[in-house]
């Protein structure tokens, strides 16, 4: 699709409102980054100049983050807008396209992407062609893993400390649905975070995000032409269909605004879950007995813990001696063994095998064998490969 042939960039007269959002949300999420050994100043101070193209640590040739484009229009329009400070001397900003090579014109649709964001002023533009090979995952998350492994590859050849990533108010409220559908806690129905790590969402923030057809109508108004990736149309996958008909049909019945208030769901959803994520971090911090490979946690501490904070406690520990995330299922496992036994309920010993090799059992410990002293007993959380301590046994 595409739009009219005069550009916002180089106007005569007033500036669409929805382009200016798009320029703010995108300050927005670069100002804050910490300045590069070598540069004093700051992107969004507009003492930047030029858009280098070396490698990291070369001080004056680093970039300041790069715009990952498919071609499609969220991400067109978030290089628009990005290339709007670029031009401006507010930061270095370049843009990497991945081609998966999912579709017979696939290298088409990636070199398009390229000229136009190199058009749009944006440098370095570069082309990652990558090979996705499901391996009993899938191709939707074998592409994904594919498409990260080139972003970090291509962040790192250009120095960028912020990689920008063009997901929607839409693109959260799926994200949103996805989780209740499933059942999910609150860190699931957080949905995608605006930032983690080097990659920031700008049109996921909470008072400048833009919905789908906010990103359409940025690209016409910058002359823009996007392509319609036609697996967003496929209702094989559950998120096309939600796309598709279940997000249309509470718009249709509710009125407009649920994609944004779903992205509200889950802002305020993420804080909980940080601070939850947090308190149980600091509880385990507190009552866990570390040894290389293995976790001991005091069974009275516990079933003294907060609902809230014990699945997010044990799951924590799992991870820290080498499991796999866990999935819900497992992580009611692990709380059975902390329950105290009972006739109809739940509670055991162990032995729970988790994701990863790691095994979990409950133990009595004496605590001071050698002068009869009492015993305690413990969940015991042991890494791949490493042998059980024989001074405690199975409770």
């Amino acid at each position: 699709m595409t739009g009219p042939t005069t550009r916002q960039r180089g106007r005569r007269g007033p500036l669409d409102p929805v382009v200016a959002r798009a320029r703010r949300a995108v300050r927005a999420a670069l100002t804050g980054l910490p300045a590069p050994s070598g540069r004093d100043s700051m992107p969004g101070t507009g003492t930047g100049t030029g858009t280098g193209t070396g490698m990291p640590g070369t001080g004056s040739q680093q970039v300041d983050a790069l715009v990952a484009c498919s071609g499609g229009a969220d991400s067109l329009a978030l290089a628009a807008a990005a290339a709007h400070l670029a031009r401006r001397g507010d930061a270095r900003i370049g843009a990497v396209v991945v081609d998966h090579g999912l579709h017979p014109d696939s290298a088409e649709v990636a070199d398009r992407a390229a000229a136009q964001c190199t058009a749009l002023g944006l440098a370095p533009v570069t082309v990652e062609r990558v090979r996705v090979q499901p391996a009993g995952e899938g191709v939707e998350a074998a592409a994904r893993h594919a498409r990260y492994a080139a972003l970090e590859c291509a962040a790192a050849r250009a120095g960028a400390r912020a990689v920008l990533l063009a997901h929607t108010l839409d693109d959260q409220a799926e994200q949103v649905l996805l989780g209740l559908l499933r059942g999910s806690g609150t860190r699931s129905l957080a949905g995608i975070p605006v930032r983690r790590g080097r990659y920031h969402r700008p049109f996921l923030h909470p008072e400048l995000g833009l919905d789908r057809a906010s990103t359409e109508r940025v690209c016409a108004a910058e002359g823009l032409t996007w392509w319609d990736d036609p697996a967003n149309h496929d209702p094989a996958y559950t998120r096309s269909r939600l796309r598709a008909t279940v997000l249309p049909l509470l718009t249709r019945e509710l009125g407009p605004g649920t994609s944004a208030a779903l992205a509200r769901t889950a802002a305020i959803a993420a804080r909980d879950a940080d601070h939850l994520d947090a308190e149980a971090a600091a509880l385990l911090d507190r009552i866990a007995e570390r040894r290389p490979g293995c976790c001991l946690l005091p069974v009275e501490d516990l079933r003294a813990a907060p609902p809230a904070l014990l699945p997010r406690v044990l799951a924590r520990a799992a991870v820290d001696v080498g499991a796999e995330p866990l999935t819900r299922e497992r992580i009611a496992a692990l709380e059975a063994l902390v329950a105290p036994r009972s006739p109809t309920g739940p509670g055991g010993a162990g032995p729970v095998q988790l994701p990863g090799g790691v095994t979990a059992r409950r133990l009595r410990r004496d605590v001071n064998p050698a002068g009869g002293g009492s015993a305690d007993v413990v969940l015991e959380l042991r890494g791949p490969g490493l042998p059980r301590d024989r001074a405690a046994v199975a409770r």
